[in-house]
């Protein structure tokens, strides 16, 4: 977050004014700040539970909330995307043991 130069809390009226040089001089200049909406971002991702962030947000309902700011982390879809693998995979599994299918032979076993 940011403070001002006596490290207190910037009033979100006056950040402005400090902001605009901050953007002029990288490069992207008009850019809003909007310090809420990543607060809010943030918590959803530490799983804070959504209708605690919609309070906070003073949103009417945890739809708006969700639609607006839950975004998905590569860690979450990694996980979401292993669990379907996995599952997938048990299955798998348990359908070819159902079937009474066995692993084709690769033609490199000797006969017994």
């Amino acid at each position: 977050m940011f403070t001002t130069p006596i490290g207190t809390v910037i009033n979100p009226g006056n950040l402005r004014y400090a902001w605009w040089p901050i953007t002029e001089v990288a490069g992207i200049k008009g850019a809003v700040p909007r310090p809420q909406a990543h607060l809010r971002d943030a918590a959803l991702n530490l799983r804070v539970p959504p209708h605690i962030v919609r309070d906070i947000a003073g949103h009417s309902a945890t739809e708006v909330t969700m639609t607006i700011y839950a975004h998905t982390s590569m860690d979450e879809k990694r996980d979401a995307l292993g669990k379907l693998d996995e599952h997938l995979t048990d299955n798998h599994a348990v359908e070819k043991k159902r079937d009474g299918d066995q692993d084709e032979p690769d033609g490199n076993e000797d006969a017994a």
